[in-house]
């Protein structure tokens, strides 16, 4: 339902004062709705825009981040600048994993219904790179071909679970991982041999074993079948090698954007030292050691911090410290001096105590990287006291979905 429309509803659950319901029947019509490209959109539940135009999908996203702003952090005079848009927003992610099962007989796939583990098929996926549709198709086909059975979670048979693929817009390497029940299944290589023969843009195939009844996807076993177990992205002219299990922003037109902004914001000179917290693979932290005296990124997950530490080799970038630890120990630890802190939580946000941290040491400058903007919001309240918000920039790192990515940039009061 969209702003400004009327509908008859049916509250389908309630808890702590909000309630949820679906449209029953729509009573009246915005002139911002517009028929689904995806036939499957409202079964699906991946996009929550594709009945609007992409102009009331962009408002939308503004609005819910000013709103945050007040509701939450208690910012009443906050400017929010539009929506960095995606010119053509379709066609953008450069990852998408997918389960596979069996119905009348045939093998298919597709995504799982909201809040369920029911199969949509879909034959095409408009917001995934236009490389998987075929591909998929023609794996779906080789199952069959080769009698591999899908798993089923309620028997607890058959190999096959998902199928992940990963592609490069720069190099236009694709990467294929198949995430199986079982340590292989038989006619494997003739398998990968004509998977790969119809479809020569595939430069890796990545076995990955996962035997957990677990909603994680990728298990810890793997092995490379084919190629050499990762391919190579560019961002703003730095090269990353991406493994099936490497953080990467999936939309790559998107991140130049994004990390551009940033940068821009934190206004970083050759003789700035700077803090990349929940640094990841340091994609942000390589960018800014570009402009900086010398970067320090910390990291806590161990595969992270060695994606980041060969993607510095790569790059022949000398200047970045990319250390394993948790970033509120390390500044207690040690309360270094920065100039500028870039920081990009997950989903939950920062924590209290990373906060009051970086309340010790006092930056002056600190850009604050989000995707989602209630906890965004929250952080900044936490943070007014001793800094000043100066621009609030949000980016369309997911059209059609209503998540949206915000930089905010703050600067250390004076005293």
């Amino acid at each position: 339902m969209l702003l400004g429309e009327e509908a008859e509803i049916e509250v389908t659950y309630a808890r702590k004062g909000v309630a949820y319901g679906k449209i029953v029947k729509l009573l009246t019509k915005s002139p911002d709705r517009i028929q689904p490209l995806c036939p499957v959109s409202t079964a699906c539940g991946g996009c929550t825009f594709q009945n609007a135009s992409y102009e009331y999908e962009l408002r939308y996203k503004k609005h819910k981040v000013e709103e945050d702003l007040k509701r939450i952090g208690h910012f009443e005079n906050i400017k929010v600048n539009d929506v960095i848009k995606m010119e053509d927003p379709i066609h953008y992610r450069n990852k998408i994993q997918v389960p596979f099962g069996k119905e009348n007989k045939r093998v298919v796939y597709g995504f799982y219904k909201a809040n369920t583990h029911k199969i949509i098929p879909i034959k095409e996926c408009n917001i995934e790179a236009k490389e998987a549709a075929p591909i998929l198709k023609d794996f779906a086909s080789l199952m069959e071909k080769y009698r591999v059975d899908p798993y089923n979670e309620d028997y607890r048979s058959g190999t096959i679970r998902h199928v992940l693929i990963r592609t490069s817009l720069s190099t236009k390497e694709v990467m294929v991982v198949i995430v199986s029940k079982e340590e292989t299944f038989p006619g494997r290589g003739n398998f990968i041999k004509e998977l790969t023969s119809l479809h020569p843009e595939i430069s890796t195939v990545i076995f990955n074993v996962n035997k957990r009844d677990t909603n994680v996807i990728l298990g810890e076993s793997e092995k490379v079948l084919y190629g050499r177990g990762y391919i190579s992205d560019e961002i703003l002219g730095l090269k990353f090698n991406i493994s099936s299990k490497s953080f990467f922003q999936v939309n790559p037109i998107q991140v130049s954007k994004l990390y551009g902004e940033a940068l821009r914001l934190a206004n970083i000179n050759k003789n700035d030292i700077v803090l990349d917290a929940y640094a990841g693979v340091c994609t942000i932290g390589l960018l800014a050691a570009t402009k900086a005296k010398r970067v320090t990124s910390v990291e806590v997950v161990k595969s992270a911090v060695i994606n980041g530490r060969n993607n510095a080799k790569l790059n022949n970038i000398n200047n970045i410290e990319i250390i394993e630890d948790d970033c509120t120990d390390y500044i207690n630890r040690y309360l270094p001096n920065f100039d500028v802190v870039i920081m990009d939580p997950p989903r939950k946000g920062s924590t209290p105590e990373f906060l009051d941290a970086l309340l010790k040491i006092k930056p002056s400058r600190i850009v604050y990287i989000s995707c989602e903007p209630s906890t965004l919001a929250r952080d900044l309240e936490h943070l007014k006291k001793d800094y000043d918000i100066q621009t609030v920039q949000p980016v369309d790192m997911f059209p059609r979905s209503f998540h949206v990515e915000t930089v905010v940039s703050l600067q250390l009061k004076e005293r």
